[in-house]
């Protein structure tokens, strides 16, 4: 009768594999993007001061790029609103030294 195989004689196929931060840190592309995010996480959290906030919870941080900032919104309710505020999420932006040329707002679809 053989002896049941034990869990710990088991080792991965592939020697130090490395994290996912590591792996991120060590890639220009991720790396990049990683610190994009970061930047529009970072525009989101300035301009939820100057969102009601009702309003707050349907709005996520979206893509920052060269041309703008997207938020993504609920539903075209928000949108609206939004567009309403659009000069006062800009003056919180620059209130906290972030330089965005542009808010875009996309309504999200399920």
């Amino acid at each position: 009768m053989r002896s049941p195989r034990r869990l710990d004689l088991f080792r991965p196929s592939v020697a130090d594999v490395p994290g996912v931060k590591t792996a991120l840190d060590g890639s220009e592309p991720l790396a990049s993007l990683m610190q994009r995010l970061r930047a529009s996480q970072k525009c989101l959290e300035a301009v939820r001061s100057v969102l009601p906030a009702g309003l707050a919870l349907h709005v996520q941080a979206g893509p920052l790029d060269d041309e703008g900032w997207t938020l993504l919104v609920a539903n075209a309710a928000v949108s609206s609103k939004l567009r309403q505020l659009q000069p006062r999420l800009m003056e919180a932006l620059l209130q906290k030294g972030l330089k965005v040329n542009a808010i875009r707002l996309r309504v999200q679809t399920p």
